[in-house]
């Protein structure tokens, strides 16, 4: 064992909205803007009450075969479950993410861990249905600055190229020097040149970026079944042809999504504003929004644009050089998917939350949103600082400033001598009624002694004051670290740190301790914090 695993309420960490927070707890304000919670009476009612009569199992199956093969690694498990989706007692559930360097945050491992896990929680729970883990990657995202880096032990590693258009088509082979900066930092060990062999086998092996993304998940996850979903695909957008004439020509997107975000301001502040228009026009290097101005439709940046009959044309013909945005991605995946549950974070259930009278409006079904897991690793050496400071775990998510300051506090209380100052007073006056009896001219003399035993006090209490700050000073600094630790760059561990810092110590057993711990519970969704053993 890795880790010991210890759970504390998500609302105790302060990490959250409102608008998540009232989400869990199914607040009246936010019980509009979705159908089925995630209990389990919810995922049942889902399942009885949904029938995806409008997905094209057959040509999503075939799509899919076509791309689990683009690569050398899709394991037996993956291919058995995409198999499994011509069933219509199969469902999928899916997360998404953008294809980070190297998987980019922690978090990146966590949602497809989730998915896996809640799909075993599933299928305990109901054995006659079947549950395919699904990751959709976000190939066709052009914002590359999101994507090109990531952190190790505090090292940005960055990946350069002057490429521009949709991520995953991206070349690979300028990923070398990235892979050679992170194996110097990682360091020689089996664990560290393992996963660096992994990632040349991805990244330089491979023409673009899905395909080594794909190489890559499947390496790590392959065995336990996932499903990877590349949306590019020219058959699977030809089913969306009907969304997109809606989209550009109707602004249906628009029209519906602003309806809820006029009710959600009253309450929350908004994740994503739609455009009339949520389509992107995709080529070689280019993906740029199409805008109506006046009677044409403009590609913004270029010099192509289309007639309405021309557009009209382009989309029935030509959907493969299409694109949705965050607006229509959603919408996208659920058309070509059995999908009952969307797994992700904070940030996505708060823009899904902005979208269910766009499904109804197109008859579309959506999902139960169900948050991924939220984890914190504290290693050993974490977990000493927090002991040496008197901390207990849910202290680290406190401010830093206000742990410092409850620190001074509590180290500065009780260190005047003023009791022991008193006593002297009172002894001092004893041995002065004493003299005077005896002799008054000791008066002056036993005055001065007392004066400079006060004096001598003072120095000690100056002395003890100094020793406590000087230790507070050194306890202030574990704080910091403790902090940076925990929260670098002000962010939480998984949203900046790389899985690559833990697999190289750990080796694979890090992915598979992992997915051991991560169960879900339906009755009870709390933060993860675990503790190195």
């Amino acid at each position: 064992m890795l880790f010991s695993k210890h759970t504390i309420s998500v609302e105790s960490t302060s990490l959250f909205s409102d608008l998540f927070n009232d989400y869990l707890t199914q607040s009246e304000n936010i019980k509009p803007f979705y159908e089925q919670h995630i209990k389990w009476d919810d995922f049942d009612a889902y399942m009885q009450k949904q029938t995806f009569d409008y997905i094209n199992r057959s040509v999503l199956v075939k799509a899919l075969q076509k791309q689990a093969n683009q690569i050398s690694n899709t394991s037996v498990a993956s291919q058995t479950n995409i198999n499994l989706l011509e069933q219509t007692s199969t469902y999928t559930i899916t997360t998404g993410h953008q294809l980070c360097l190297f998987t980019g945050p922690l978090y990146f491992i966590y949602k497809i861990i989730s998915t896996l896990n809640l799909c075993k929680t599933l299928h305990q729970k109901f054995p006659d249905k079947k549950f395919v883990p699904v990751y959709w990657m976000a190939s066709e995202d052009h914002d590359f600055d999101e994507i090109n880096h990531t952190h190790v032990y505090g090292k940005k590693i960055t990946w350069d190229t002057t490429q521009k258009g949709c991520v995953g088509e991206f070349d690979t082979k300028e990923i070398k020097s990235a892979i050679a900066e992170l194996k110097l930092i990682l360091g020689e060990n089996t664990s560290s040149n393992s996963l660096i062999q992994l990632f040349e086998d991805a990244y330089l092996k491979h023409h673009n970026l899905a395909d080594a993304t794909r190489f890559l998940v499947n390496a790590l996850f392959g065995d336990y079944g996932i499903v990877i979903v590349d949306g590019n695909d020219c058959d699977l957008k030809h089913l969306f042809k009907k969304e997109f004439n809606a989209d550009v020509f109707e602004n249906s997107s628009f029209k519906m999504v602003n309806n809820s975000i006029t009710e959600l301001k009253k309450n929350y502040s908004i994740q994503v504003t739609p455009r009339p228009i949520n389509v992107f026009y995709k080529e070689h290097q280019v993906r740029e929004r199409i805008e109506k101005q006046e009677d044409t439709y403009k590609v913004l940046n270029s010099n192509i644009c289309f007639s309405e009959e021309e557009m009209k044309h382009f989309i029935d013909n030509s959907s493969d050089k299409l694109s949705p945005n965050v607006v229509l991605r959603p919408l996208y995946q659920q058309k070509i998917l059995p999908n009952i549950c969307y797994v992700g974070g904070p940030g996505e259930i708060a823009y899904w939350l902005e979208y269910k009278a766009m499904f109804n409006h197109f008859g579309i079904h959506f999902p139960i949103l169900m948050p991924r897991h939220f984890v914190m690793i504290i290693d050993k050496n974490s977990q000493s600082k927090i002991q040496k400071l008197n901390f207990d775990t849910k202290a680290v998510f406190e401010d830093g400033d206000t742990l410092v300051k409850q620190l001074i506090k509590h180290q500065h209380q009780d260190v005047k001598l003023n009791d022991t100052k008193q006593e002297l007073v009172r002894l001092y006056e004893s041995i002065l009624e004493t003299v005077s009896n005896i002799d008054k001219s000791l008066i002056g003399t036993t005055e001065a002694e007392k004066q400079k035993t006060m004096n001598g006090i003072s120095i000690i209490e100056q002395k003890i004051n100094r020793a406590l700050k000087q230790k507070s000073d050194t306890d202030i600094q574990q704080i910091w670290a403790l902090k940076d630790k925990l929260f670098p760059k002000n962010l939480p561990q998984e949203r900046h740190d790389n899985f690559s810092m833990y697999y190289s110590k750990f080796g694979k057993e890090f992915i598979t301790e992992l997915i051991k711990l991560l169960d879900y519970d339906l009755i009870n969704f709390e933060y993860t914090i675990l503790k190195e053993v």
